[in-house]
């Protein structure tokens, strides 16, 4: 099972050089912030290791020698220190947080720019929760590492370097003790990375499991109701949720060995410094303000280990999160073509298939060969069983799929010469399952454009009759639509869309026709705006109902991938052939049905 979650397990390296040189690219637009950053944790990682120091000094100087003078001048000292220290701690935290803001924006932008570049086909192979997940929860973990871990890791080790330098200068034998833990923590470290990467691996794949799950069965609700599935599929989820807790609960049982196990060696330290030290000191060998200097600094030596451990585990967590970013950022053969340059302000509307073959599959081929032309204005109707490559024709004429061999021409240009923008914006499309975003009926409409003034909105839904239910609703126009549009009903979508049609007035119109799912009232209000938005026009039909395509000029049947006959309706009628199969075939159902 593991297996299909592959993609979303991490490389099983804490540092991937390859990938931090990738990421680093989103840090260099900033370099004044990394510049500060790297200076105030450097400066906050020296001030923190000179308290210690100056603690022993005013023992030993001053309170052993009852100097209030000298107590009083070394306490500001120490206060002012401090003071300087929170402050750039502050200015610390600050910096890092919003270079990591900058950073990730920066990152979620180009994602969404190149998911928006990506073919259809890569859609159809890709979960959408797993492409969700890359532009939130993975970006999420890399905002984490340029906060939280990379400057931070540079305070934690300059912090080390100041400990040692003045532990060393001071006392190198209370030095050598101090350090005399530290083989048995590095051998700790080491054990608890290798089995929290273990137990990290094994939660991502429980993680992809669960959202995987949770995508599938809350898309698929209706479908568990209907069938009475509840419970069956409770246990189902029951199964991996438990999975998903316990890989959890492993990884949390080694962080729970490895921080007490650092605070023992720590408290070992400070045993060892008290027996050793307070031995030299009865001995008038040390003083007590070296020895009160040594144990704090063992505090402070031991917490940024600790914190070093931490930042391992986000450097793990965003080299596995930045591969599967920069895997998603290297499809290259899906990103969309965009290699033409011609640019129309209007098309003719002449429109030929020379010869196509195209697969989604390898050499699975929908469409085998097929040709036909149609002319500036001519209605078409495309015709056939399901599975015949209707669908297929119409969206590689809107370039939402490439196609494999032959060409495909628009008043004589290969549609791969257009610029891509230019040649969609003069193409209308109206699906069967009509789309509509979160938001105002207005900007549905207009799909964001500022340019378009809503008298010619009005206008336009009054030709297509759809103003009829949008001044019913509350707020008409700024009404505000819920997710897909679900609250309205499949012919007002339907309607919607063919308002879109006319307010970008395209050359080419393709339209899945889809009344079945309307009461009659509707379905005639449907036919009447697709008259309309056909009129003057290149029109490319997929027909449903064949009784609604008598007035087409031209209609092409097609059977399993092929051109099998081309005429008008009463032509078609008059061969005796498929078309006229198909066509008793549904007037006998519809006798059937009425």
């Amino acid at each position: 099972m593991a297996a299909l979650f592959h993609e979303d397990e991490p490389s099983g390296k804490a540092l991937d050089i390859g990938l931090m040189k990738r990421l680093v690219r989103y840090v260099l637009p900033h370099k004044k912030l990394v510049f500060w950053g790297v200076l105030l944790s450097v400066a906050s990682s020296f001030l923190g290791p000179l308290r210690p120091y100056l603690s022993h000094i005013a023992i030993d100087d001053y309170i052993a020698k009852g100097d209030w003078n000298g107590l009083h001048f070394i306490g500001l000292t120490i206060l002012v220190i401090l003071l300087f220290e929170i402050l750039f701690q502050f200015g610390l935290t600050y910096i890092t947080q919003y270079l990591g803001q900058k950073a990730i924006f920066d990152l979620r932008l180009e994602i969404f720019s190149f998911l928006q570049r990506l073919n259809l086909t890569f859609f159809d192979k890709n979960p959408l929760g797993r492409l969700i997940s890359r532009v939130t929860s993975d970006v999420e973990v890399l905002n984490e590492m340029f906060s939280s871990g990379l400057v931070a890791i540079f305070g934690d080790l300059f912090r080390l370097c100041f400990i040692l330098l003045l532990m060393f200068l001071t006392d190198w034998r209370l030095s050598l003790i101090t350090l005399s833990v530290l083989p048995f923590m590095i051998y700790g470290s080491f054990l608890f990375r290798r089995k929290a990467r273990e137990s990290y691996l094994e939660v991502r794949v429980q993680v992809a499991k669960l959202m995987s799950f949770l995508q599938e069965h809350i898309s698929g609700m209706s479908i568990v109701q209907i069938f009475n599935r509840e419970e069956r599929e409770l246990r189902k989820f029951k199964k991996i949720n438990t999975e998903h807790r316990d890989a959890h609960i492993r990884g949390i049982y080694y962080y729970s060995v490895f921080y007490p196990a650092v605070d023992f060696l720590s408290a070992l330290a400070v045993a060892l410094i008290v027996w050793y030290g307070g031995g030299e000191v009865v001995q008038s060998n040390l003083t007590i303000g070296v020895l009160f200097m040594f144990i704090q600094y063992v505090e402070q030596f031991f917490r940024p280990i600790r914190d070093l451990s931490e930042k391992y585990d986000i450097m793990q967590r965003a080299m596995a999160s930045s591969d599967r970013i920069f895997t998603l950022l290297d499809r290259a053969p899906y990103v969309e073509k965009n290699e033409g340059v011609l640019k129309v302000d209007k098309l003719q509307g002449a429109v030929e298939f020379d010869h196509v073959w195209s697969a989604y599959q390898d050499e699975e081929w929908i469409l085998k060969g097929v040709s036909f032309s149609v002319k500036p204005g001519e209605k078409v109707a495309l015709v056939g069983a399901t599975g015949s490559g209707k669908t297929t024709i119409i969206s590689l004429l809107t370039r939402f799929y490439p196609y494999q061999k032959g060409t495909i021409r628009i008043d004589g240009h290969d549609i791969n010469e257009f610029e891509l923008s230019a040649f969609r914006s003069r193409i209308g499309v109206v699906l069967q399952d009509v789309f509509l975003f979160t938001g105002t009926v207005y900007e549905n409409l207009t799909l964001g454009r500022r340019d378009i003034p809503l008298e010619k909105v009005k206008e336009a839904a009054r030709l297509v009759q759809a103003d009829s239910f949008i001044s019913k609703l509350p707020g008409e126009y700024n009404f505000l639509l819920s997710e897909r549009g679900g609250n309205l009903s499949v012919g007002q979508r339907q309607l919607i869309s063919f308002v879109r049609v006319l307010l970008f007035n395209p050359d080419i119109v393709i339209l899945d026709e889809a009344t079945s799912s309307v009461d009659t009232e509707t379905e005639f209000l449907i036919q009447k705006a697709v008259e309309l938005v056909m009129k003057d026009r290149t029109a490319i039909v997929i027909a449903h109902r064949l009784s609604t395509i008598h007035k087409s000029d031209k209609i092409i049947v097609l059977h399993k991938g092929e051109v099998k006959e081309t005429g008008s309706h009463q032509q078609l009628m008059n061969k005796n052939g498929i078309y006229r199969k198909l066509y008793q075939l549904q007037y006998k159902e519809q006798e059937i049905t009425g």
